[in-house]
């Protein structure tokens, strides 16, 4: 509190211009004119009221307020208000698809023809060869049964809906067996167990965490069971005495036994990674060829396109889930089917898939080429931040993520962020950190081994120039 006397008090108040002179005022024109007159009107009486209450509460850093300092409080609360929310990030993490910063990047011709969904009518539920409504999964059946040689496919918002909406149409009121082994957890403490809950269907748990046999399954099939399901276990992994029973085995007794299997595949990709040198993958068309008739996995992860959950299979199956009343609380919007149906177009040149699908490149970029980046923008980052710390440009590893193949990682480089003279970095790399966090375009790492670690696999060329820039620019140093 200060001292500030009574007359001192009035002395200020008298020379707050009113609402009227300021609205009126030529500094307040272009603010006007860039937000709009309800948006200003309610900044300047905001910034007004803040202000006399500083004043009246004796506040001694109160000065004089005049329309220079009233527009200049202003103009930063409008541009504060209505800057967005979702924010481009320099994803530093090492975690390619990472969940909490939007998994795939699209390609350039998803976004391409994103842009022409936003800007222009579509034919989404148009049949354009007989000019009556259509069906909104016609845009992309022929596509994606011609890349995984199933009979019909349909399309929800993502690979959680998707199972819920199988189990929903096929199971409710029914049992569906399971290995205890696969009764996973996702993000978000999403379980299998209260999918099935809330589809309806009762869970028919069968053999141990660690070893499920074929035997099992044969003896929890009885009248009330639905189906046989598999859970591709995408972000664990189990090892040491262990027995699975497989899909070649299952597929065959559960249709001796007149039931269907549903196989949920998670990540799911649609080509042979092992190709490009990533950790093999069963892919869609081999679990279908393997006797599954169902088959549920994800758009944004390995298939590298935008967020859906994708149920390909039998026509029948997949004509009974089309009809749940689910389907159409869980359907996409034509954003997602211009984005999705591209990036399946990509596959059917997978000679080219390594330089056209963003996802793939990321993965398979040489950890040379990524010294090579980390070699570059060390000295920004150094000057930067100064003495009081050490960059070293190091080698480091990546993950896939998203629950994508968890126990591999990939050789990568980036930089490593100390306090100088070996010194603990505690507080000092949390405000490093959230310094990094705070830029105009937040660059995202992540603290461990007591650095603060930037993994560059991530950053491609367009990238680079403005990190650095923006490294030059904004960053004057840490004081923590």
């Amino acid at each position: 509190m200060s001292d500030v006397s009574g007359s001192e008090l009035r002395a200020l108040m008298a020379r707050v211009p009113s609402v009227e002179k300021v609205m009126a005022s030529a500094e307040f024109a272009a603010l006007i004119g860039d937000y709009g007159r309800t948006q200003v009107l309610g900044a300047v009486r905001a910034a007004l009221d803040a202000w006399r209450a500083s004043a009246q509460a004796g506040d001694a850093s109160v000065s004089a307020l005049d329309i220079a300092r009233l527009h200049a409080a202003v103009e930063v609360a409008l541009r504060k208000r209505n800057a967005s929310r979702l924010r481009s990030v320099f994803n530093l993490t090492g975690t390619v698809l990472h969940t909490n910063l939007g998994r795939a990047l699209l390609p350039d011709e998803a976004v391409q023809a994103v842009m022409k969904a936003l800007t222009q009518p579509a034919n989404l539920e148009f049949d354009l060869a007989t000019g009556k409504r259509g069906d909104r999964d016609d845009l992309i059946d022929e596509l994606i049964c011609e890349l995984t040689g199933a009979e019909a496919a349909t399309v929800v918002n993502n690979n959680a809906a998707a199972v819920l909406l199988t189990l929903s149409a096929l199971a409710s009121k029914k049992e569906v067996v399971v290995s205890r082994g696969e009764l996973v957890e996702i993000g978000g403490a999403f379980r299998i167990p209260d999918i099935m809950s809330r589809a309806g269907a009762r869970l028919r748990e069968v053999g141990t965490t660690n070893r499920t046999h074929l035997k099992d399954y044969a003896e929890a099939i009885g009248p009330q069971t639905a189906l046989l399901m598999k859970v591709h276990a995408s972000n664990y992994a189990i090892t040491g005495f262990t027995k699975e029973a497989g899909l070649d085995e299952i597929a065959p007794l559960a249709h001796e036994r007149g039931l269907a299997v549903a196989v949920d595949l998670g990540s799911g990709t649609l080509v042979d990674l092992s190709q490009w040198g990533l950790p093999r993958e069963p892919t869609v068309r081999e679990t279908v060829e393997a006797g599954a008739d169902l088959v549920t996995f994800s758009g944004d992860k390995l298939l590298g396109g935008p967020q859906a959950g994708l149920i390909v299979g039998r026509r029948d199956l997949i004509a009974k889930i089309k009809k749940h009343p689910l389907k159409r609380a869980l359907r996409v919007g034509k954003l997602t089917l211009a984005a999705l149906e591209p990036v399946l177009q990509l596959y059917r040149t997978p000679e080219k898939l390594l330089d056209r699908l963003t996802t793939l490149r990321l993965l398979t970029r040489g950890a040379d080429d990524i010294r090579l980046a980390a070699e570059r923008v060390q000295p920004a980052l150094q000057r930067a931040l100064g003495e009081r710390y050490a960059v070293l440009a190091e080698p480091m590893f990546s993950q896939i993520g998203s629950g994508a193949l968890p126990v591999d990682v990939l050789p990568s480089y980036g930089l490593a962020v100390r306090v100088a003279g070996g010194k603990r970095g505690g507080r000092h790399l949390l405000a490093v950190e959230k310094l990094l966090r705070e830029m105009a375009r937040p660059v995202i790492g992540r603290i461990a081994d007591d650095a603060l670690r930037l993994d560059l696999r991530c950053l491609e060329a367009a990238d680079e120039a403005q990190l650095i820039a923006q490294l030059t620019e904004h960053l004057k140093g840490v004081k923590a």
